[in-house]
């Protein structure tokens, strides 16, 4: 009887073992990436314009005005930012709440620890917007950029009872106006009908909200050691900018002394930035969509 060699490499190995080789990792189906062509567009140039200049991008793009429900956002952009980052915040917004446009800046800020923070104002960040830039130790800017004043608005009701947007500076300056023309003339029939048209409560209230806005514009100022209570009032002041839309650009940024990184509109870092501001833009067409809060591993809307 012959002895046969049994060659263990010829082998099959029992179907058990074969069942149990790694199945192949799950990947995002071809109609799932269709749907989010666009946001996987943007962050791939969030991730190329972070290799350029070495911080972290974070990107906050609203039609809408800042409120309190940006908080919950802005913690998920910072979430994968580790502490003492440089962080660039691209920031296109119209204003809104002063308290919160605060807390968004103080998370930011908190977050960087002792890296550089730089504002990118690609088109607008105003009011409110304006306030989060002066928290920024540069604000960059180009000639497409504008900042604007610092003048808190509230929404009232005109004469036919439509929501009109009004200025708190404005109303405090008309307030002034009528006292020194009943100071001057005590009987003067018009000055005293539109005089008590003033509510003392809300006079309080939008001296408080004036007061509010200086001192957390200084706050963010004196970061710098720059002339921080002349700069403040130049942003505060109606009579320069009688329209609360009026534009602040770069170069009359600087001569206020904000401290501004201008770049050309042509430089490639200044090309990439407004291709990715182009592509939020057009996202924030989309119906129910106000707000864009993205990173190179966030996303969210609103």
């Amino acid at each position: 009887m012959t002895n046969a060699k049994i060659d263990k490499k010829s082998e099959k190995p029992p179907a058990s073992v074969a069942a149990a080789a790694p199945a192949p990792k799950p990947s995002k189906t071809p109609l799932y990436s269709a749907f989010n062509a666009s946001r996987y567009m943007r962050q791939q140039l969030i991730k190329q314009i972070e290799e350029e200049t070495g911080a972290k991008l974070l990107c906050y793009m609203a039609t809408a005005e800042i409120d309190r429900d940006d908080v919950m956002f802005f913690v998920d952009l910072i979430h994968n930012v580790p502490k003492g980052s440089s962080i660039d915040l691209l920031l296109h917004t119209p204003g809104g709440d002063v308290d919160a446009a605060e807390k968004l800046i103080e998370l930011v800020r908190n977050r960087k620890g002792d890296g550089k923070f730089r504002v990118i104002v690609p088109d607008r960040a105003k009011s409110a917007g304006t306030l989060i830039a002066l928290g920024a130790d540069t604000i960059v800017m180009s000639d497409t950029s504008e900042l604007g004043t610092i003048d808190p608005q509230y929404i009232g009701k005109d004469a036919h009872g439509n929501e009109v947007h009004l200025s708190v500076f404005d109303y405090l300056s008309s307030y002034e106006t009528y006292a020194e023309q009943l100071r001057k003339d005590p009987n003067d029939p018009a000055a005293r009908a539109m005089f008590e048209k003033f509510d003392p409560a809300v006079l309080n209230k939008f001296k408080q909200v004036k007061s509010r806005a200086r001192i957390f514009g200084e706050n963010q100022l004196k970061r710098h050691g720059t002339t921080y209570t002349a700069i403040v009032a130049q942003l505060m002041d109606t009579k320069t900018y009688p329209s609360h839309g009026q534009m602040i650009g770069a170069d009359h940024a600087k001569q206020m002394g904000l401290q501004v990184d201008v770049m050309q509109m042509d430089e490639p870092l200044w090309q990439s930035l407004w291709q990715l501001y182009c592509h939020f833009r057009l996202a924030l067409t989309q119906p129910g969509i106000s707000k864009m809060f993205e990173s190179a591993y966030a996303s969210n809307s609103e």
